[in-house]
């Protein structure tokens, strides 16, 4: 359960502590108090996307910590996420949220992301907005409820598999298939460039070599002086001794001493080892020379070449390595196409087999939903009695579709608000009340099978009131028994059942707006139950009802410890 939430610098609350208890816990105040911005501080704890706006105006940034506790049953999923509780069993959430949109996110003072700190939010908490209700409204959410509350998963997996092969294959037949004409097109263009590459005769590495030979080639007079000098120097001419007759004549000079002393020995040897590598560097100069040819017609070869690769780059691909590659698939492609009557008799069966797979599990996919949604609509059919809705029917529709992704199933979601009706999708009757308690229904079934140990319910209550908001309140109270229950609510019915009740207030200070969260006693949830009934004028009868309220809800309270 989440036991301590702690705010600083969010939106018009400088600094709050709230200490939430085990239960039914309430907060209520006027209207832009700030209610909402603890809702959406838990958020940005949780690590859902936060908006810069968020942070305190004036201040450099905001914080969030969120303490929770009680997590035994979680631990081994918590342990999976990387985020085990600390050794007194307590888990801390923190975000900081920078004024320039960047923010911190810690799990037990460890550095994580947002993304970590979502993924386990997600399985400590459940946030339902008053907006919620208008998913009902969209048919393509009903079947996610109803998978969810199944517990399709492994089904669903094994249909999915069967699915997107047999999608594949499909894919791969429609490739294979086209018209007379366009079948001839391209294999007319395919053997046409198929030849023009064949022809072009590529060669790997060919244009580095290429280019290297035309850059010696445009340097040609330089390139002859300096092989010409070098040459001159090293091997020297009929009248003029090079470098290695030089070393050569050294060499015989010492040669006569090399008795008198090793130090002469040695120095005998090393000129022995530079005339023979002067010799090798000479004879590679020699060659260089006699190789060469400066001829103005291989120039024109090069560039004619490397104008015919540019040429073919520009229509089959950067490199000579991709015009080859390009060449291997047009070839292949040409193939296919030339069978392509027995790839696709061949893929056709491979399709057929593939097809009845996937079919065979999506009956057994929607055995499994439809089996589900038996149980679901007793199971909501009884929680709407319990709301006040005993005359609602509600029932799932299923109609069959072409199978996608998600199975064969359309899956619509139907009632009738009143004796004689007939069954009507639910966007086109339900109104604004009956929406919000359909959907605390499906939330409070829906609970019943994750283990997030916290639900928060955000102005769910909206267009509910009398009666209706009595049933809500005792069901909120019964939820409670098994879950955590955080409620921002206008409602005094629903504040009165709560086991704790939080104020939340804005005043003025020091020239600055400030919210406070007050967690009220007996007197003081009294006086706040009497303004929300009758507004800023409480008078003694609102007093006596707001006590009456309360004495009522700690009864109903104590017959559900008892049940």
């Amino acid at each position: 359960m989440l036991m301590l939430l702690h705010i600083e610098n969010i939106a018009v609350i400088e600094k709050a502590d709230i200490t939430f208890q085990n239960g039914f816990n309430a907060l209520t105040g006027e209207t832009g108090a700030g209610k909402s911005i603890i809702i959406d501080a838990l958020g940005a704890v949780l690590g859902q996307r936060v908006s810069r706006d968020l942070v305190r105006s004036g201040k450099k940034s905001a914080s969030v910590s969120a303490m929770f506790c009680d997590l035994d049953e979680l631990v081994p999923l918590l342990q999976e996420l990387g985020a085990e509780p600390d050794e007194d069993g307590m888990l801390l959430l923190q975000r900081e949220i920078q004024s320039d949109g960047k923010s911190l996110c810690r799990i037990n003072g460890r550095p994580c992301t947002a993304a970590q700190l979502r993924q386990i939010g997600t399985n400590l908490l459940n946030i339902h907005g008053q907006h919620d209700g208008q998913q009902l409204l969209d048919e393509k959410q009903h079947l996610r409820y109803l998978d969810r509350f199944g517990r399709v998963e492994a089904v669903y997996a094994a249909y999915a598999g069967r699915y997107h092969a047999m999608r594949a294959l499909q894919r791969d037949m429609d490739a294979l298939q086209m018209d007379e004409k366009e079948r001839e097109r391209r294999i007319e263009t395919l053997r046409r460039e198929i030849e023009e590459l064949e022809r072009a005769q590529l060669k790997t590495g060919e244009e580095e070599a290429l280019l290297e030979r035309r850059n010696l080639l445009r340097n040609g007079e330089k390139y002859s002086a300096a092989v010409e000098g070098a040459d001159y120097c090293l091997s020297g001419s009929e009248n003029v001794n090079g470098a290695v007759s030089q070393v050569e004549d050294a060499e015989n000079a010492l040669g006569g001493i090399r008795q008198l002393g090793d130090s002469y020995a040695q120095l005998l040897e090393r000129l022995v080892d530079v005339r023979h590598e002067l010799y090798d560097i000479a004879e590679t100069v020699r060659d260089m020379k006699l190789q060469f040819d400066f001829s103005p017609e291989e120039l024109d070869d090069v560039e004619g070449r490397l104008d015919q690769l540019y040429r073919l780059k520009k229509k089959y691909g950067p490199t000579v390595e991709d015009m080859l590659a390009y060449l291997d698939g047009a070839k292949q492609e040409l193939d296919e196409i030339q069978c392509a009557d027995d790839t696709l008799a061949r893929l056709s069966k491979k399709y057929a087999a593939a097809q009845e797979e996937a079919l065979a599990a999506a009956g057994a996919l929607s055995a499994a939903r439809r089996a589900a949604a038996s149980d679901l609509q007793a199971r909501i059919l009884q929680e709407l009695r319990d709301l006040d809705m005993a005359k609602v029917r509600f029932e799932i529709a299923f109609s069959k579709k072409a199978p996608e992704s998600d199975g064969q199933d359309q899956v619509q979601f139907m009632m009738s608000a009143n004796p004689g009706e007939e069954l009507r999708p639910i966007h086109k009757i339900a109104s604004g009340g009956e929406l919000a308690r359909i959907m605390l229904a499906l939330k409070n079934v829906l609970a019943e099978t994750d283990h997030v140990g916290t639900l928060v319910f955000d102005e769910v209550d909206t267009g509910v009131s009398g009666r209706a908001a009595q049933k809500v309140a005792e069901k909120m109270a019964s939820v409670s028994r098994r879950k955590q229950v955080l409620c921002v609510t206008h409602l005094p019915q629903i504040a009165a059942m709560a086991d704790a009740h939080f104020s939340v207030e804005k005043a003025e200070e020091q020239g600055r707006t400030r919210t406070r969260v007050t967690l009220l006693d007996r007197r003081q949830r009294a006086q706040e139950l009497a303004r929300i009934t009758g507004g800023a004028h409480i008078t003694e009868a609102l007093l006596k009802s707001a006590e009456e309220m309360l004495d009522a809800a700690e009864r109903y309270r104590r017959e559900l410890a008892r049940a």
